[in-house]
């Protein structure tokens, strides 16, 4: 069954393509690549050979280390018939003082595609600016669009439908916070947020959510109320109260996110067939309690195996032959 089913089937030429957010890319377009990401995952499972990325090295920059991002990247491309280069702040100019112009500007003749996982949003951008070959966000401090796509995808296969969907986020207003808010509103699925004041996502990324959901017929609400959030909610979502960057804040942010922990009582407010999604890593006891990360609403780990799918679905549309 596919995503779009019901629609005219269309096949994109995105090759040549950066992926830095989802706003990047038509509802349609979305809607393709998680169709592809379910067919290449199919042909995965069968043990079918699909190669569009043979002869093919993709270079692969973490200027922040990462489990999940690394491990789906490395195995996606050599599934894929291509080469994974792994590149360390430690193993580029760019981390002693190289400009990100000519660092876009040398990978690109040796490249045929780059992803970045890094600190400042900015640095993807600019990145890409200066590049002649794709470049993916791995994920940035403002956005994290590689994931939701594998979520999209995840969501799907467990609904068989995406519009008219709610996701409930609970949490920091992260770069989590606001890819989701962004991906949902071009499928259709209405978004809720509660997060404690003074960790809400972006004003403007909000603003923007709204005004593509306006186009999708979903609705997206920033509340404090965790419970408002998760009322008739088919997902609950969350994220660890301080992320990478953010360690100093710790002790702060669990006084300020107490009662934003997902629970056994704050998920009885969702469908009773809602499903339970993290990006990982978690803590357990922290933004979820054990019950709900290891009960039989979590999908976590099918979640963490779409990164694989979806990210390879990314490589064959941009980079692949």
């Amino acid at each position: 069954m596919s995503l779009s089913e019901g629609t005219k089937q269309n096949t994109f030429d995105l090759r040549g393509r950066d992926f830095i957010e989802l706003t990047d890319y038509t509802t349609e377009e979305i809607q393709y690549l998680l169709d592809l990401a379910i067919e290449i995952k199919g042909k995965q499972k069968r043990g079918e050979v699909y190669h569009p990325l043979k002869g093919k090295t993709v270079g692969l920059i973490f200027e922040k280390s990462s489990t999940r991002t690394r491990v789906s990247f490395e195995v996606g491309t050599y599934q894929l018939g291509g080469h994974a280069l792994f590149l360390s702040k430690n193993d580029i100019q760019l981390g002693r003082g190289e400009t990100i112009a000519d660092t876009a500007a040398v990978m690109s003749r040796y490249l045929d595609g780059i992803m970045i996982r890094t600190f400042g949003h900015e640095n993807v951008i600019e990145l890409a600016r200066y590049s002649t070959v794709p470049v993916i966000n791995g994920l940035s401090d403002l956005a994290h669009p590689c994931q939701v796509l594998a979520d999209l995808q995840t969501i799907y296969e467990h609904k068989g439908a995406l519009k008219g969907l709610k996701l409930a986020y609970i949490g920091d207003g992260n770069n989590m916070a606001h890819s989701l808010m962004l991906g949902c509103a071009k499928l259709g699925v209405h978004v809720s947020v509660a997060s404690p004041e003074g960790y809400e996502p972006s004003a403007q990324i909000t603003e923007e959510a709204r005004q593509i959901a306006g186009a999708t017929g979903a609705t997206v609400e920033v509340v404090r109320d965790p419970k408002a959030a998760a009322a008739q909610a088919d997902v609950i979502y969350t994220d660890v109260w301080a992320s990478m960057g953010f360690e100093e804040e710790q002790k702060a942010r669990e006084a300020a996110f107490a009662a934003y922990q997902v629970n056994e009582e704050l998920v009885q407010h969702a469908k009773p067939d809602y499903l339970f999604m993290h990006c990982l890593p978690a803590h357990r006891g922290e933004e979820v309690s054990e019950g709900v990360i290891d009960g039989k609403n979590s999908i976590i780990f099918d979640q963490a195996e779409n990164r694989l799918h979806a990210q390879k679905a990314l490589m064959a549309a941009l980079i692949g032959s």
